[in-house]
């Protein structure tokens, strides 16, 4: 018996740029489609147009190369069991998850491909078996998947750490000195990029050694996604919109070094703030320049303002008794980590201001910044008639984070303290979880919510091109503020690197 083999055909579409790309492969920029020539029952021709002005993209994702519009033309038909082999060449090394993405369209959206990454050679493939369309590489810059990889010792395991993917997830890690590979299960979450930007993950020790020797320390790895676990929470949250998509119904990304707003949804609507109240009150509070070691004592007085606003025990409060002697500091602490309404009370009358004062200048001092829809009725936030808009909030946040202290109160994870005359014991934990993430370099914080003013968020993170201040107003869960935050803060970093 006479085997035949195949005949496979690339054809290749190469465009030059204007500026030349020294030292970059010769096919840089290019796409090149490989065909079974048994694949078509009459000859074929492609052509391939480049168009570096895309618009509508996935705003989570960066663009490597043009847009290449293809289409392949035959008289005769196209044998759909034989798909087409894609190869998209991108200019710059990059160590970051890409995939090549196919426009729809009838429903205006890119979707990906199941794609392979080949970064010593700097390009990317898939199969298809559209015979035209148009094609994009994408990057995600939040899934690092080229660069280093260490090893510990804790399972002794098919496992591995990471700081991009959540638990659950199986990878793939190539070694690119011989192109062994490991499937690992992601269970842990590490390296810390702060220290080490380059780390991709960090591997089992178990794991590790099935790729290299422990004795390398450190070898260079491709990491390909097998399974990602997307967080129940984040399933909500579309991943092919060119735009936002939030369930806040307010929301606002300021740049602080210069005031200018990157974007906004309803930035100007003006609704309660809620707990968000509390870094006027106390900014406020730490311009009678108290004492924190100052000891005071606590008085069930403090928290029956509370209850002219909610039933006793509905609010966040710091389990105190009356009588109960403690520092300053700890009531600052409580009433900005834990947000502890009773805390607020607390500090408002030991600041020596009589309340309907602190209450007068907490009004006339967002009114000073520019702040001018913030009205104040109260220092908690409880009184929905406290209120603001996302853009007065930040107004107000760059204001407030001229006091070092209240930066680093704000974003201090937990606190604990005793009581000084019953040593009872506290733990405060900060009710910002994206303080917990290590993802971003947070510089400031608040959380709030009502019924009437649904989840509130503001967080302050610093970026190379300056501190960014992210606030949303009315989302809609807990989980969503966060989501939402955290998509804002994502957003606004896009679009200050540009």
């Amino acid at each position: 018996m006479i085997m035949k083999s195949r005949k496979f055909f690339w054809l290749i579409g190469l465009f030059l740029f204007i500026v030349p790309l020294a030292g970059r492969a010769e096919n840089a920029g290019a796409l090149q489609i490989k065909y079974d020539i048994s694949a078509f029952t009459a000859p074929v021709t492609l052509d391939i147009s480049a168009d570096p002005n895309v618009s509508g993209l996935p705003w989570e994702k960066e663009a490597l190369t043009p847009a290449y519009d293809y289409a392949f033309t035959t008289a005769g038909f196209y044998d759909p069991s034989r798909p087409l082999t894609v190869r998209i060449y991108y200019p710059e090394k990059n160590g970051y998850f890409k995939q090549i993405y196919a426009y729809d369209p009838v429903g205006g959206k890119w979707w990906p491909l199941k794609t392979e990454d080949s970064p010593n050679e700097r390009y990317v493939s898939a199969t298809t078996v559209s015979t035209s369309g148009r094609l994009i590489v994408l990057s995600n810059p939040d899934l690092m998947t080229v660069g280093q990889a260490s090893w510990y010792k804790f399972k002794n395991g098919l496992f591995t750490a990471s700081p991009d993917f959540a638990k659950g997830s199986v990878l793939r890690v190539y070694n690119l000195a011989n192109n062994k590979y490991v499937d690992v299960t992601v269970n842990d979450w590490g390296p810390d990029r702060g220290k080490h930007p380059d780390r991709v993950v960090d591997l089992d020790k178990v794991a590790f050694s099935r790729i290299a020797s422990t004795a390398d320390g450190l070898i260079s790895v491709r990491v390909e996604p097998l399974k990602i676990v997307i967080p129940e929470a984040k399933k909500a949250v579309p991943q092919t919109t060119s735009e936002l998509q939030l369930t806040a119904s307010s929301a606002v990304i300021m740049l602080e070094k210069d005031g200018q707003i990157l974007w906004g949804k309803n930035p100007d609507t003006v609704s309660p703030l809620a707990s968000l109240t509390k870094l006027v009150a106390a900014k406020i509070f730490l311009d009678t320049k108290p004492s924190l070691d100052k000891i005071v004592t606590y008085k069930k007085a403090d928290e029956e303002y509370n209850n002219r606003y909610c039933s006793p025990g509905e609010s966040a409060r710091l389990k105190v008794r009356d009588g109960e002697t403690l520092s300053v500091g700890d009531l600052l602490y409580s009433a900005l980590v834990g947000s502890a309404n009773n805390a607020i009370e607390s500090l408002v009358r030991v600041s020596g201001l009589s309340r309907d004062k602190f209450i007068d200048l907490m009004n006339q001092e967002v009114k000073k910044w520019g702040a001018s829809s913030t009205h104040f009725i109260e220092p908690t936030g409880l009184s929905p008639k406290n209120v603001s808009s996302p853009f007065n909030y930040a107004i107000i946040t760059k204001e407030v984070f001229k006091n070092p202290l209240l930066k680093k109160i704000s974003t201090t994870e937990r606190y604990s303290f005793k009581t000084r005359n019953t040593k009872k014991a506290h733990t405060l934990t900060n009710t910002n979880q994206l303080l917990r993430t290590n993802t971003y370099q947070i510089i400031g914080s608040k959380t709030g919510y009502l019924d009437e003013a649904g989840y509130c968020l503001m967080t302050r993170v610093a970026t190379p091109q300056g501190n960014l201040i992210s606030v949303n107003f009315g989302s809609s869960s807990r989980a969503n503020n966060f989501l939402d935050n955290e998509q804002l803060i994502r957003y606004g970093e896009r679009l200050i690197k540009k």
